[in-house]
């Protein structure tokens, strides 16, 4: 029985703060049966239009002032080290003891975004999200999460029978790893301008480009000047043969991915992925090669045969996992 029913619940004041937007919300309650939590008086404002996060909140505090949340999360885009918080992109930077006494919560934690789509892995709504591979999730064992977008992030949820943390990582910054003949041509082209070549050399925002080029040189053709929107928009029209390929590819090849980071995370509760990316190339992931190469593991084949891979493309997860990483706590 969890300590906080839906009858009894101090409210959580919730945060995703990034560098386009701060959003806050308040979560109510959490309904046992349905496993969601209620997320309430959500509001959204522009980062740059504060100085600081503490402005921010003020304003966002004033919204609500009839309630006095005890008890915040904040899920932040950015390092948190030693009790220090920066969003490098705005400039802001606060330390989280004295962000708890401003506020006078009693309880506060800080956690950056991937860690935050970890807590929220157990809460997603399956109906909202799409099935990549099937397979038969183990509701007891480590939930592992990735995703391309800017960068490439990754994390895991380790669940013992006792208790659940999470595990950050610096998973887009392992060695990619070459699979095929073509994964081998690919990497040695992109050798020539990056010296480490990473997961996120070619699974991010400019990853698309960097692999473009790359693929172009496989190819034979001069790579034209392109950045990843319009990659996928030539690719989409039929415009360019060698767009198609990149993409078909970067479906193809993060099934690899993906597969490795399942191992290495012992993922047998699932794998979820997110970013900015993946869900706007739903059909095409579907298409590709994505679950052939995630099981393809030698004798670990059958271990990662069983494991789930969801495409994430529900809306509020640093919201919901900020509030798990509370509720969690518990």
């Amino acid at each position: 029985m969890s300590l906080h029913s839906s009858t009894q619940f101090d409210p959580i004041l919730v945060a995703d703060v990034g560098g386009t937007n701060a959003r806050f919300a308040l979560v109510t309650s959490f309904d046992d049966s349905k496993n969601q939590f209620t997320i309430e008086h959500n509001n959204t404002f522009p980062s740059a239009d504060f100085g600081s996060l503490e402005k921010a909140l003020t304003l966002y505090l004033s919204t609500v002032s009839h309630i006095k949340p005890k008890r915040a999360c904040l899920a932040v885009a950015g390092p948190i080290k030693a009790g220090q918080v920066h969003l490098t992109n705005l400039g802001w930077h606060f330390s989280v003891n004295e962000f708890k006494q401003h506020f006078e919560f009693e309880q506060l934690e800080v956690i950056n975004d991937f860690a935050a789509f970890a807590y929220a892995s157990p809460y997603l709504d399956p109906q909202q999200n799409v099935t990549i591979k099937t397979g038969q999730a183990d509701e007891n064992a480590n939930i592992g999460v990735m995703g391309p977008g800017t960068g490439f992030g990754a994390a895991c949820l380790v669940r013992t029978s006792h208790s659940t943390s999470v595990l950050s990582s610096e998973g887009g910054h392992i060695s990619l790893a070459a699979v095929n003949e073509l994964d081998v041509l690919l990497i040695n082209e992109l050798r020539k301008e990056h010296p480490h070549v990473s997961v996120e050399t070619v699974f991010s925002g400019p990853g698309i480009t960097h692999l473009y080029k790359a693929m172009a040189a496989v190819k034979g053709v001069t790579a034209k000047n392109l950045d990843a929107a319009q990659i996928s928009s030539l690719a989409n029209s039929g415009e360019c043969t060698v767009c198609d390929a990149t993409l078909n590819q970067f479906c193809d090849w993060i099934g690899s991915v993906a597969g490795d980071l399942a191992l290495a995370y012992g993922a047998l509760g699932g794998l979820f992925i997110g970013g900015g990316i993946l869900p706007r190339m739903q059909s095409r992931l579907l298409e590709s090669r994505f679950v052939e190469r995630f099981s393809q593991k030698g004798i670990m084949s059958q271990y990662a045969g069983q494991i789930p891979v969801t495409l994430v493309t529900q809306d509020n997860i640093p919201l919901i996992g900020a509030a798990a990483c509370l509720h969690n706590s518990k």
